[in-house]
Order: structure tokens, then sequence, then C-alpha cells
């Protein structure tokens, strides 16, 4: 067999080629009888909007926001950039231009909106009575907190002006088409982006039960104006999916049969703490390892698990690095260097956390390798700072920014005793 970590590396670029747009928009819209313009927001929003200028035939115009480094060169679309994850200024002044654009759009107009990951964050446009600040202290508090993606997408539908479908009322009377990469565990159109164009039965109490189950803090005139920010009920308009989470590991799954290898994808939907997970997950790889089977699959050759899904860390730490490499991190400890067990686990966006990587690899020799530079694992885990770990031992994963957004992406390889 070449190379382990190169073989699984070839599985993940599969997966990513699987979720960029191009060549995944399957319903082209026709002409109306006034203008298209292209509105959008997310991660994958520049290269969105590149990929929907080769194919659409007609003229067009309109503007997207993207996260910094996340830009793609387009002919007609302008592309903004801002922060991702706790929003800045540059992400107010484009939602600004967004909503701009979406009330000038007429009943003759076509608006197309593009939506991926990241744009809960980079639309950024508080309701009256809530300040910058306030609306960037609760994102980070959220983030810090170990709140699942949907719980805290369910809070920034309630302190948001354009969010849980209020964009839709802004938009009317021109029609409306919504095209999505999901990064959401089950796809549910109402939290990807926090579901600017969809309607959302979230309630104002599930935003408040959730900053209380997470023990954030709030003012009172915070909580007042949550009380009032009923999430309007809006048109249904048409959604279309550009890649999801099960896309990806379904390319994988191809890529790993053609390598010679027995996939098995888990789920496209793993949820809750890094640590937890993690741990979980090699517990499983030893329970295959040593019984020698995966269900009724005997291990004759390889077998290789794949999942994606989204976990959250409680960060605790004054570390550094993401949720994929503290899960990396909490299976290399669990396995404790059994031989014939490697894995990897990525964000598909290129950025685990907020660092330059986008994940982390483990192999038999994770261990080793760390005793060899005195580094004490439960130390970097009681950080949260599983990045330092994996670059002190050289397994951190590094893409670059990929243009796209499905979550996180993990591929576990058990080999044959």
């Amino acid at each position: 067999m070449q190379n382990i970590k190169e073989t699984l590396l070839k599985i993940m670029f599969a997966a990513l080629r699987a979720s960029k747009p191009e060549g995944n928009f399957k319903y082209i819209p026709s002409k109306p009888e006034g203008k298209t313009i292209i509105l959008g927001a997310g991660k994958a929003s520049a290269s969105m909007a590149r990929a929907f200028e080769q194919i659409y035939p007609h003229k067009i115009e309109g503007l997207v926001v993207t996260r910094y480094g996340h830009s793609e060169k387009t002919k007609y679309i302008k592309v903004l950039e801002a922060s991702h994850p706790i929003p800045d200024r540059n992400g107010l002044n484009a939602t600004n231009k967004i909503i701009e654009l979406a009330r000038k759009a007429t009943d003759k107009d076509l608006v197309i909106f593009l939506i991926s990951g990241g744009a809960s964050a980079l639309l950024f446009s508080p309701i009256k009575g809530i300040s910058f600040e306030e609306k960037q202290y609760l994102n980070n508090m959220l983030l810090k907190s170990g709140a699942r993606i949907n719980e805290i997408n369910i809070v920034r539908q309630s302190i948001s002006a354009i969010k849980g479908g209020r964009l839709s009322h802004l938009i009317n009377p021109s029609k409306l088409i919504t095209y999505a990469i999901s990064d959401i565990p089950g796809d549910d159109p109402k939290f990807i982006g926090s579901g600017p164009t969809v309607n959302s039965d979230v309630k104002v109490e599930d935003a408040i039960r959730i900053l209380k189950k997470y023990k954030i803090d709030i003012s009172p005139n915070i909580l007042k104006i949550i009380k009032k920010n009923n999430i309007p009920i809006t048109d249904e308009t048409p959604f279309y999916f550009v890649s999801t989470p099960m896309m990806a590991l379904e390319a994988a799954k191809k890529e790993a049969s053609k390598i010679g290898f027995l996939p098995f994808i888990l789920t496209d939907k793993l949820e809750g703490e890094a640590y937890e997970e993690g741990r979980k997950m090699a517990e499983l790889a030893i329970k295959i390892k040593y019984e020698g089977k995966y269900k009724n699959t005997f291990l004759e050759k390889p077998i290789v698990l794949l999942s994606g899904g989204e976990t959250t860390v409680t960060v605790k730490g004054s570390g550094y690095g993401g949720r994929n490499s503290e899960f990396m991190l909490s299976m290399a400890k669990r396995l404790n260097g059994l031989n014939g067990i490697y894995s990897l686990a990525i964000d598909t966006d290129g950025i685990d956390g907020n660092m330059d990587n986008a994940g982390s690899y483990i192999s038999p020799q994770t261990l080793k390798k760390a005793n060899e530079k005195n580094l004490n694992l439960d130390k970097f885990l009681k950080l949260n700072d599983s990045y330092t770990f994996f670059k002190e031992i050289d397994d951190l994963i590094i893409t670059k920014p990929t243009l796209t957004n499905v979550n996180d992406f993990r591929a576990v390889l058990i080999l044959p005793s």
C-alpha cells in the first residue's frame, strides 16, 4: 500500500471536489422580464457566484459577501469580504448593501440568493435596540459555549433584522430562488446561514432557553427586544441544494472503493463535544480491530469509516485549534498508539477553528512522535491547544481556503491484523 496519509488525503480531496459548486447547479432559471440580481453570503458565496456566472446565459448583476481570503474573480457580481466567525464592520456594511439591493428589486426582477456556511456571521444586521458590540459579544459567547450549530443559529435568528426569512420580506414582490451549499447536520434550510430566505418555525422562547442553557448573560434590555422580535411567516420560494455533506461522503466512499478499501458512511450529521465524539470514534475503531469485522462485514481488507456533521468545543483553555484537531487529539489519546488505525478530520472550508489548518492527522506513531518532543497530550487537551500539538509533530492538514463548506469530514482507516 502507498503512503497511508497520502491515501487518506486522496479520499479527502475527492470529498472536497464533489462539494464545489461547479457542475452542481441542476436547475437554471429562465430570463425574467426585468433584471437578474445575484445576492449571497457565506464562505462559498464567491465561488458559487463565479460558477453561476459561467452557466447563466443572460445579463446579471449583484453582490455577495464572503470571508476574508475566500474571494474568487467574478465578471459581473461584486464580491466583498468580512470577518468570520466574529462579525465586523465590513460585514455590517456589506449586509446593508445587500438589503439596499433587495429593497430595490421590482416585481419584474428575479433575485438569486446564494447561501453557504458562514453566512450567519457574514450577514450582520442587528435588530433595532441591539448594538453592534452587543451582537458581537453574543456571537463570541455562543461560539465558546459548546452550543450546537442549530442552537447558535436559533439565537442568531432572534437578534437579526435579516435572518429567519426576514430577507425574503425585503425582496418581495420579486421572484426569489435560493441555492445552498449545506454545512448543517440534517440539511435543514432554515438553519443554513440562519435561513434569511426561508420560513422558520423558531420561536423567541427557543432562543431564550438556549441562552439560559449555556449560561450566557444578557441584559434585561436585550431580553425585552428578543421577546418582541417574532419571526414572520413568508411565502415559500424555490430552494435548491448545490452540494451537501452527504454528496461529499458519497464521493469519498467511491474513491475509497476505487483504492480497494471497504468504505462505510456512518452519518452526515455527527454532533456533540469534539472530545467525547473523538473518544467514541476511537472505541468503535478498536472494537472493529479486535473483533475483525464491522456489522456483518469481516475485516479481510481495510475498512474506512466516513462521517460528516459538526462537533463543538466548550472552550476552557487558552490554546489554539478547532473542533477537528481536538477530535483527532481525543482519538489519539484513546487509541494510545494501537497499530493499524489511522485517521484524519478536517473542516471542509479549509479552516479548522480560526487557524490556518483544515484539520489534523493521526497514526500509530502520533504518541511516539509527541513523546520524542516531550509533549504532554493531556495538557494540550486541557488547554484546547490541539493546533500547537499537531504543528509540533508535523501532522496538521493544510489545504488553504477550499471555497466550499459542507461541514466536517472524517475518515478512519482500520487495517486487518
